[in-house]
């Protein structure tokens, strides 16, 4: 196994644990990550963003597969399994995840889901109705900045 394989292997199963400690361990000090909810993290955002999920996640269950790396780029896919804001709603997202390494460790994140189709599991009728509404896609994003911003204050760490 390609060591760099080995690394996405340890990330996944930091996240199966909810243990954003050993998910951190796996990335550089200034990687960056984006998904179609969190864009554009760098440095700092990127772990702070695992310790808040894995903190406020009750019911997470994570499963994945098709793993597969090389010295410079790997990929995988993730489905995550939990419950969603006051009303609870259970949410069942397929994550698609390409990585870039350098020196052992993952330098860059991205990550592909359909935003609507996890809106209408998240939102309810809300989500199913407006979900595709790039309005309604901008109060997400700007809903989940601020949370990590909230975060990243509490815990007094400094973003990028």
């Amino acid at each position: 196994m390609h060591p760099n394989e080995a690394l996405l292997h340890a990330f996944y199963q930091g996240f199966q644990r909810r243990d954003a400690e050993a998910m951190a361990a796996c990335y550089a000090p200034d990687a960056t990550f984006s998904d179609p909810v969190f864009q554009g993290l760098k440095g700092a955002e990127v772990p702070a963003m695992w310790w808040m999920l894995a903190g406020r996640a009750r019911d997470l269950t994570v499963r994945y597969s098709g793993v597969k790396a090389d010295d410079a780029h790997g990929q995988a896919v993730g489905e995550a399994t939990y419950s969603y804001g006051p009303a609870r709603r259970k949410v069942q997202n397929i994550i698609h995840s390409k990585f870039e390494f350098r020196d052992g460790k993952i330098v860059a994140q991205r990550d592909t889901f359909n935003l609507w189709r996890w809106s209408r599991m998240a939102l309810g009728t809300r989500g199913a109705l407006l979900g595709w509404f790039p309005p309604l896609r901008g109060a997400i994003r700007r809903e989940a900045r601020k949370g990590l911003d909230a975060y990243m204050d509490a815990q007094n760490v400094s973003g990028q």
